[in-house]
C-alpha cells in the first residue's frame, strides 16, 4: 500500500513534469529589469466567477490544479484597499457565470459604494444582465454590454420542493411532526403542495426580498422604486433597448469598453487584472533545483508561524448544520457545519489571548438540533472571555438563528432570511416500499417504545404523543434563549414571532430578532470598537486555518482508501443524478438539501431546519 508520503512525492513528481515552462513566466504586475519610470495611473479589475463562498479558502502553493472560488470577505477586502489605494484611479468589475446570494449583493453594493465616495469611478461590463446581477451592477458609475448581449431583468423566481407523490410511488410513508403554525420544512415531504400558512409566508418573505433588490437598482441609477419596478415588470430587453431606456448607459464591445476607460485615465494606464490579490511564493524555475525544493516545502507541510499580534477572529457557520465530522456522503459532498470543528474553533478563539473579539458569521438554514445547541454553548464560552458579535449571510434560520443566540449583537442584510423559529420531527417507513420488490420484514422488540424511530411502521397516537411533548421540550428551550437574549428588544410575544415564521433582515429588524443592517465589515468594525482596539492596530484571523489546496488533496487521499471500502453503490441515484444535473441542476440541488435533511432526520429524529426553497433574482 502507498504511504501518504509516497503518494505525495509521485503526485509532485507527475505534476512537475507536465508543466508547461511556461506557466512560470513573470505577470504584468512584476517588475522587469527595465528602467524604473513614473507610475502609471492603476485600474483594479475585479472579476467575480462562479459562486462567491462564504468561507476563504487557504492560499495556493501551485499555480495549478483547481482554483477555489474566491470568498465574500476577500473580495471586499480587496475592494477596500483599492478604496484606499491612492495608485488606484478607478475599478472595472467583470461578472463571469457569477453566482451571488441576495445578502451578499448588499455587501458588495456597500463596498462599491465606499470606493465611489472616495471619488473614484466604477466601470461594469457584461454579456448578459439577470435581476440579481443587474441589481449588483447597477450600483456602477458606468454600465456597459456587449452589442448581442441580452438583459432578463424579470423579476424574483423560486421554488419549493414537495416530495410526496414520489414516497406514493415508491411505497414510503412521511411521518412529521412540528412545533409552530408556521414551522412548514416537513411540508416537503408530507405534502403535494403548499399549506395556507407555507403560501401566508412565502409571500411577505418573497415581498421584502423583492422591495431589496427594487431598492438596490432604484439607488443604483438615481431614479424612483416606481421607475425600476416598471422595468422589471416589461423584463426582457435587447442591449439596444436597454440603453434607450436608461437600464445601462452604453453598448460596446470588450475593447471599446477598454478604449473609454483609457480615455477617461490616460493611454499609459495599467490594468491590474489580479488587483489586492496575493503573489504566489513560487521557487525560481531558472533553478534545474527548483522542483526539488518545491517538493521538499510540500512534502515538510504547511509552514505557517502563529500570529501574536492583536485580532478579531471570524469563525464561519457554512452551510447545514450537521453532529459530528465531515463524512463521506452519497450526497457527492461533505460540505456542512459540523459541530466537532466548530466546538473546537470556538475554544481555540476563547483559549488565544491575541484573539481579542469574535464574529460568528453565520450562512446556514440549520439542521441538527443536538450539533446547534453545542455550537451555540462553545459560542457563550467565548462570550464569556471576549466580545462577540453576529453577521448574518443569504440564510440564517432554524438551527442558523439558534447558534446566533450566543451574541448580544446581531447584524443581518436586508435580504437575509433568518427566523423560522421552531422544531422538526419525524421519520420515513419504508415496509410497502420493501414489499414492491419482494421484501418482507418481521418486527421482533421488546419495551413499549422499542419501534418509535423505525422505518417499519407510522407513529401510533401514544407515541405520537411522546414525540411531540419531546419535541414541545426543545421548541421551548429554543425560544428560552431568543427570549434571554434578546429580552425587551423583541416587539411581540415571542409565540407570535416563532412558530416556524421565516423573515427577511429587514422584518426581522422590526421585529427585534436583529439589531442592526450591515454586512460582515460592519460587524467587524463594530466588535473591533467594543474592544478597544486601533484600527490599524489589528488582523483579521479566519479559525480554524483554511487549507489550501494541497493540504485537502492529500487529506483527501489519506481517506480516500477508507472511502473505498465503505462505498455503497445507489444505482438509481448513480444512474440519475448525472442526467438530472445536466438538465435540471437548480431543482437537482434543492432535492439534494431535502435528503440531506432527510439524513439528519434518520440519524436523530428531530432537526432545527427551515423548508428548501430556491430564490433566484
Amino acid at each position: 500500500m502507498m504511504s501518504v508520503c509516497s503518494r505525495r512525492f509521485a503526485a509532485l513528481l507527475i505534476a512537475t513534469l507536465l508543466l508547461p515552462a511556461g506557466l512560470f513566466a513573470a505577470d504584468e504586475d512584476k517588475d522587469s529589469d527595465r528602467p524604473k519610470r513614473t507610475k502609471r495611473a492603476e485600474i483594479a479589475v475585479f472579476t467575480i466567477k462562479g459562486a462567491l463562498s462564504e468561507t476563504p479558502q487557504g492560499e495556493e502553493l501551485l499555480p495549478f490544479g483547481p482554483q477555489p472560488g474566491e470568498s465574500l470577505l476577500r473580495l471586499v477586502e480587496r475592494m477596500d484597499q483599492a478604496t484606499e489605494d491612492d495608485d488606484v484611479r478607478a475599478a472595472v468589475v467583470l461578472l463571469n457565470g457569477a453566482s451571488v446570494g441576495t445578502a451578499q449583493m448588499d455587501e458588495l453594493r456597500q463596498a462599491m459604494e465606499r470606493f465611489k465616495a472616495a471619488d473614484k469611478p466604477i466601470y461594469a461590463h457584461t454579456e448578459s444582465l439577470t435581476t440579481g446581477s443587474y441589481a449588483l451592477l447597477s450600483g456602477a458609475t458606468r454600465l456597459s454590454v456587449v452589442p448581442t448581449g441580452d438583459l432578463f431583468i424579470n423579476g424574483l423566481y423560486g421554488e419549493q420542493l414537495f416530495l410526496r407523490g414520489l414516497f406514493d410511488l415508491v411505497g414510503v410513508t412521511p411521518d412529521f411532526l412540528t412545533c409552530g403554525t408556521h414551522k412548514t420544512a416537513a411540508e416537503q415531504y408530507m405534502r403535494t403542495g403548499p399549506s395556507e400558512a407555507s403560501q401566508e409566508m412565502s409571500k411577505w418573505l418573497y415581498d421584502g426580498i423583492y422591495e431589496s433588490i427594487i431598492r438596490l437598482i432604484a439607488e443604483g441609477r438615481g431614479v424612483d422604486k416606481q421607475k425600476a419596478e416598471d422595468w422589471i415588470n416589461k423584463g426582457l430587453y435587447s442591449a439596444e433597448a436597454a440603453k434607450e431606456q436608461g437600464i445601462i448607459d452604453a453598448v460596446e464591445s470588450r475593447a471599446e469598453f477598454e478604449a473609454y476607460i483609457k480615455e477617461q485615465h490616460g493611454d499609459d494606464l495599467k490594468f491590474k487584472k489580479s488587483y489586492g490579490k496575493k503573489k504566489s511564493s513560487m521557487p525560481d524555475f531558472n533553478n534545474p533545483f527548483a522542483a526539488f525544493q518545491l517538493w521538499a516545502e510540500i512534502l515538510s507541510g504547511p509552514q505557517t508561524r502563529r500570529s501574536t499580534k492583536d485580532a478579531v477572529a471570524i469563525v464561519y457557520v457554512d452551510g447545514p448544520i450537521m453532529l459530528g465530522e465531515p463524512q463521506a456522503s452519497f450526497l457527492g459532498s461533505t460540505s456542512g457545519a459540523y459541530s466537532t470543528p466548530l466546538r473546537e474553533a470556538l475554544d481555540e478563539v476563547a483559549r488565544d489571548d491575541s484573539i481579542k473579539a469574535m464574529v460568528l458569521r453565520v450562512n446556514s438554514p440549520g439542521g441538527s438540533a443536538v450539533a446547534s445547541d453545542i455550537i451555540l454553548n462553545a459560542t457563550k464560552r467565548v462570550r464569556e472571555k471576549k466580545p462577540i458579535v453576529v453577521s448574518m449571510g443569504d440564510v440564517a434560520g432554524s438551527g442558523g438563528y439558534y447558534v446566533a443566540c450566543g451574541a448580544d449583537i446581531i447584524y443581518a442584510d436586508e435580504a437575509t432570511i433568518t427566523g423560522s423559529i421552531g422544531v422538526v420531527a419525524g421519520k420515513l417507513v419504508t415496509t410497502d416500499m420493501w414489499k414492491k420488490i419482494g421484501i418482507n420484514w418481521n418486527p421482533i422488540e421488546r419495551g413499549e417504545n422499542a419501534n418509535i424511530l423505525s422505518s417499519y411502521s407510522t407513529f401510533n397516537d401514544e407515541e405520537k404523543a411522546q414525540f411531540q411533548t419531546w419535541m414541545d421540550e426543545i421548541y421551548g428551550v429554543f425560544k428560552g434563549h431568543v427570549t434571554d437574549i434578546r429580552g425587551d428588544r423583541l416587539t411581540k410575544p415571542i409565540d407570535d414571532i416563532a412558530g416556524g415564521r421565516v423573515y427577511t433582515g429587514k422584518q426581522g429588524l422590526e421585529l427585534g430578532l436583529v439589531d442592526r443592517i450591515g454586512g460582515l465589515d460592519d460587524a467587524i468594525e463594530y466588535i473591533a470598537d467594543e474592544a478597544k482596539l486601533e484600527e490599524d492596530g489589528y488582523e483579521i484571523r479566519i479559525v480554524p486555518r483554511p487549507k489550501n489546496f494541497i493540504e485537502t488533496l492529500f487529506a483527501d487521499m489519506a481517506s480516500k482508501e477508507k472511502d473505498d471500502e465503505e462505498h455503497i453503490s445507489l444505482g438509481l441515484w448513480d444512474a440519475a443524478g448525472p442526467l438530472l444535473k445536466a438538465a435540471d441542476p437548480e431543482r437537482l440541488a434543492l432535492l439534494k438539501q431535502a435528503l440531506r435533511q432527510l439524513d439528519i432526520i434518520h440519524h436523530e429524529g428531530i432537526m432545527l431546519t427551515m423548508p428548501v426553497m430556491d430564490v433566484t433574482p
